[in-house]
């Protein structure tokens, strides 16, 4: 047998990482049919090493699961798949439930659907989704579960919302800053006048916010592709326009051609828009000032080149924020995320036009251990910035460069809301890469 690839220092999981997916719903509880260690595995990548973010209302080891044997693969693991979910919808206290498959039981073929319409009688939604770990990484199964719940469990009401959005951007816990980010992007577009309509996260109104998904003014998409297909399912479905902006919009100048475009797309008027920007660049750009003698003239060392390690939605985010707001130089961009073929040439030319005559150059790889062996050929002459995860500050070390993490695993750091979307995430964006300079030097 030939082992087709094998990869160091992984940045994603297997499809039925979902189930964060569903954790990230206020009061909902994910239902696994895989086998054991799936779901603690998952758990520990993808929400322990996510900055130590924990089990919230029921993740972790509270997560109900069949725990599928070889007695299920030979003989169906449909009767024990319908015993746990009759002994949860029992015993747990939730607003929502969805079962994920794993590997065992896509490869199998248990009947889900049929077993999962034995309890759509209950007084408490459910919805499936078979995420069979071989069908595709993170973020697929992120897509996968919220192209399941909006099939089976959401319908239009016929109610519209004047200035309601719906937010499609960050996958919860695959990005560490997921729930600050969200905050974040409901705080801007509150300031020119709308209303976001958060589905993860603190104060997102759990399935409720869900159930108003058809009632939205529009769809926004804010990444370069995740998301994309939920956008063009909305519309088939409920016909709801949709705008996407494909980064993640960091600092003044992103943050304000950001605010400028959804304002346009939903008819706001423009006075709004500009008054909102002109009030939160002053208070920006008052702190980018008064740090402005140490920006300029810090006398150690700067970083020569910067280099994200990350999905497409941060490298494109971070490196316009650092060509644009802070002028510094960018070296290699690697993306991690698997970025389907369709949508790389929107990421390159993202990248190729990051400020006036400034673009980099993108490789879209997930081996870990190729991308260490690339930036090794760049040797210590260019003090690089290496903005990854934990796995690459032992290379920045060993590069003489500087280092901070910001995506998956991060071990080096504590995540609560911490976020680093529009004009605050800027400064603090800036604060963390200089800390993390500056201690270099103590």
């Amino acid at each position: 047998m030939q082992v087709s690839e094998i990869i160091e220092y992984p940045r994603q999981f297997c499809t039925l990482a979902a189930q964060q997916t569903i954790v990230a719903i206020d009061r909902a509880i994910p239902i696994l049919h895989a086998g054991p260690g799936c779901s603690s595995k998952i758990f520990g990548g993808a929400s322990f090493s996510s900055g130590y973010q924990g089990s919230g209302y029921v993740g972790g080891s509270a997560i109900p699961c069949t725990n599928t044997t070889e007695r299920d693969v030979v003989f169906g693991g449909e009767e024990r798949l319908r015993e746990v979910i009759d002994g949860a919808l029992k015993v747990m206290d939730g607003d929502f439930f969805v079962v994920l498959t794993g590997c065992t039981s896509d490869i199998v073929g248990d009947d889900v659907a049929q077993v999962v319409s034995e309890f759509t009688n209950r007084d408490v939604p459910i919805a499936y989704a078979e995420t069979g770990g071989f069908k595709g990484n993170s973020y697929n199964g992120h897509e996968l579960v919220l192209e399941s719940i909006i099939n089976q469990t959401i319908e239009d009401a016929g109610e519209r919302i004047e200035g309601l959005v719906n937010i499609w951007s960050v996958v919860p816990y695959q990005d560490p800053f997921w729930d600050g980010n969200l905050q974040a992007i409901k705080r801007l577009l509150e300031g020119i006048g709308l209303k976001a309509n958060i589905l993860f996260g603190e104060k997102s109104g759990g399935f409720k916010s869900w159930k108003q998904i058809p009632s939205a003014q529009f769809n926004l998409v804010i990444s370069p592709w995740v998301g994309v297909k939920i956008a063009e399912l909305l519309e088939s479905k409920f016909g709801t326009p949709w705008l996407q902006y494909p980064s993640i919009p960091i600092g003044a100048v992103e943050t304000s051609k950001f605010l400028k475009a959804v304002g346009r797309f939903a008819n706001i008027d423009e006075k709004i828009v500009d008054e909102y920007i002109k009030e939160q660049e002053s208070s920006y750009y008052y702190y980018l000032e008064k740090a402005a003698d140490f920006l300029l003239e810090f006398r150690y060392g700067l970083p020569g080149r910067f280099f994200n390690i990350a999905d497409s939605f941060y490298t494109i985010g971070i490196s316009k924020f650092l060509a644009n707001d802070l002028s510094l130089l960018p070296g290699h961009q690697f993306i991690t995320d698997e970025a389907p073929n369709e949508y790389r040439s929107l990421i390159e030319e993202q990248l190729l036009k990051l400020a006036p005559g400034v673009s980099t150059e993108v490789s879209f790889i997930a081996d870990g251990g190729k991308i260490h062996e690339k930036l090794r050929q760049y040797g210590n002459r260019y003090s690089p910035l290496i903005i990854g995860g934990t796995w690459d500050s032992d290379l920045a070390k060993e590069l003489d460069g500087y280092h901070l993490s910001i995506s998956l695993p991060i071990t080096d750091r504590l995540i609560l809301n911490r976020h680093y979307v529009g004009y605050d995430g800027g400064l603090r964006l800036t604060e963390d890469i200089y800390s993390s300079i500056l201690q270099s030097y103590q």
